[in-house]
């Protein structure tokens, strides 16, 4: 094991992430893979805690608990405040780790709420880094400077919304907000994913269409798709080059079951080497013998097929007399290539990938209220 990876505790302000996400993406109850996914590219997690009166969220303490985070019981009084309880206990708790656990270089915050500012500020003067996580309209605009990095759940791979963002930023919790509703038990996503977006990138990202269950399993089992996010995340915020070494660990930390000997390979180079002869990745010589560099292949003919392979679908169904919606359109690309992923060109979702084509041109997009989704067209 490396000593250069980020040891991060991860403290949920669980209320206002859960009550965010309902409000602002109607995503409920609130996934947690998505945020263990981004901060597995980032390093270890080595403390999971999230705070709340979980007499609130049933099934959402039943999917904790899968995930390995440690559930701190908040219980609020009746008559009382329904806000500063959970924010003095998970301030004092983090203060108290980073003088306890000198190891840890990392904390991360999930949380809207402007009140844990000067908790960031003490913690970034005991020269640790801080992650913010909040949901963009939930999120007060005085937290993300604070913090050293940014991410909002809005955008991380993974979250799937059911309907578009709101617009601007919100003020965190309220006080006395209205508990979420016992919701029905659903599966935390432990699908890969790349990291997110900067807090400063103006353009609001929506989460990728979803697919059938078929094609999602089929996504999962691809080791080659594996790789690819997870290389993708790495390079949107790593300082250096990618190494293998640092690549397996950064995989090991998503999937701890990961083994390359299940799909065939003695060893994770002879992985990466089969996955350079696919052009999924290309391998460089690294600073280690025995440890190359990997990247994507800069050859962008792969690029330029599946943006042709897009631009050609959405003018067949333009054809048809009604522009086509995002939702639904990567089966109909799958038609064509029934093996099609974004995520082989480095794009986190199927949005992004539909907006770098908007970005080069090749097809427009707005978005329709009344149908609740993108509408896509092939301009001229």
């Amino acid at each position: 094991m490396a000593n250069d990876d980020e040891r991060i505790a991860l403290f949920l302000d669980y209320e206002n992430l859960a009550i965010g996400a309902r409000d602002g993406l109607g995503v409920s109850p609130f996934d947690f893979g998505p945020v263990a996914d981004a901060l597995a590219e980032r390093g270890r997690v080595v403390v999971r805690r999230a705070y709340a009166d979980w007499s609130y969220f049933d099934a959402d303490r039943r999917l904790l608990a899968r995930a390995q985070v440690e559930l701190i019981e908040i219980p609020q009084r009746i008559g009382g405040s329904r806000k500063n309880a959970a924010d003095i206990k998970m301030a004092v708790d983090a203060i108290e780790l980073a003088y306890e656990r000198g190891f840890i270089t990392t904390f991360a915050i999930g949380t809207g709420d402007s009140d844990f500012t000067p908790l960031v500020h003490k913690l970034r003067e005991l020269d640790k880094r801080v992650i913010g996580i909040g949901v963009q309209s939930s999120t007060s605009a005085l937290l993300p400077p604070a913090c050293d990095e940014f991410l909002f759940y809005d955008r991380l791979p993974g979250v799937e919304p059911s309907q578009e963002p709101k617009r601007g930023r919100g003020r965190g919790r309220q006080p006395g907000a209205a508990p979420l509703p016992v919701s029905t038990p659903s599966v935390v996503s432990s699908t890969p994913s790349g990291a997110t977006a900067s807090a400063g990138d103006a353009d609001r990202v929506v989460a990728d269409v979803p697919v059938d269950e078929e094609v999602a399993a089929a996504e999962e089992r691809d080791v080659g798709l594996l790789v690819a996010r997870t290389l993708s995340g790495l390079q949107r915020h790593a300082d250096g080059p990618v190494l293998a070494s640092r690549l397996k660990r950064a995989i090991l930390r998503k999937d701890p079951t990961f083994d390359e000997a299940d799909q065939g390979f003695r060893g994770f180079g002879e992985l990466l080497r089969h996955l350079e002869s696919q052009r999924v990745v290309e391998l460089r010589r690294g600073s280690a013998q025995g440890d190359p560099e990997v990247t994507f292949p800069e050859d962008d003919s792969a690029d330029d097929d599946a943006f042709r392979l897009l631009v050609d679908v959405v003018r067949e169904l333009q054809a048809s007399g009604l522009p086509p919606q995002l939702s639904g359109l990567k089966n109909q690309l799958r038609k064509r290539l029934p093996d099609f992923s974004e995520k082989r060109y480095g794009f986190n979702s199927f949005l992004s990938f539909a907006k770098a084509a908007r970005a080069r041109d090749l097809i427009a997009m707005e978005w329709d209220d009344d149908a609740g989704d993108y509408l896509l067209r092939v301009p001229g």
